[in-house]
């Protein structure tokens, strides 16, 4: 039976799926378990009354576990991987921290009116410490399989390049071909291009933050 995912419909785009990179995580989840599911669409500008009886705070990506609707993705990828264990995408507890600062640094980056405000130096540690792992460990980062972390990293990277492309006219720096072998690998695999926002959806959902 298929699972049942609400995720965020793209702004002005009620059909497409959205631009929210937790939502991505869980599809991913479900496409590299190669699970069915039911697609429902919301427009967290204008959430359905459906919608909030099921999600009272309005949160998305929500999921039916028998019967019950369960938020946050964090404990949804966690009730996938303990249900459909295979195939495994159990994250070596060594790793699960690998690439966690980099969304942050990213964002702090994006917002910055001050260049030297030291917020692209962090973003480029970040990207620094995840080269260094990838070389030691690479192609992914446990290896030659794709693990739960990096699909939660994926979409991050992805609004990364997407949006420093586009506001700040900034692209990861040639001098970390490991990290742009591995962007190159989690892009192209066919979960990510079934699951991802347009660029123009991701631009328009960071607009707003950026001219904040």
């Amino acid at each position: 039976m298929a699972l049942e995912i609400c995720v965020k419909a793209a702004v002005g785009a009620p059909h497409v799926i959205g631009d929210c990179p937790f939502s991505q995580r869980v599809l991913l989840t479900l496409e590299e378990k190669k699970l069915s599911y039911k697609l429902h669409l919301i427009n967290v500008s204008d959430k359905p009354q459906w919608f909030l009886k099921i999600s009272p705070e309005g949160k998305v990506p929500v999921v039916k576990f028998d019967d019950k609707w369960v938020p946050d993705s964090d404990v949804i990828v966690g009730i996938l991987e303990e249900k459909y264990p295979e195939p495994s995408l159990v994250t070596p507890p060594e790793f699960a921290s690998v690439g966690s600062k980099i969304f942050p640094s990213f964002v702090k980056f994006l917002k910055s009116k001050d260049s030297n405000d030291g917020s692209e130096q962090a973003l480029l540690e970040e990207l620094k410490a995840l080269e260094e792992h990838l070389k030691a460990h690479g192609p992914f980062i446990a290896g030659e399989k794709i693990i739960a972390v990096e699909l939660s990293l994926a979409p991050k990277l992805y609004h990364l390049e997407v949006a420093l492309g586009h506001f700040k006219k900034w692209t990861v720096p040639e001098n970390l071909p490991y990290v742009h072998n591995y962007m190159e690998l989690l892009f192209s695999r066919e979960s990510f291009q079934k699951t991802k926002a347009t660029t123009e959806h991701v631009i328009a959902g960071w607009e707003p933050k950026v001219n904040a």
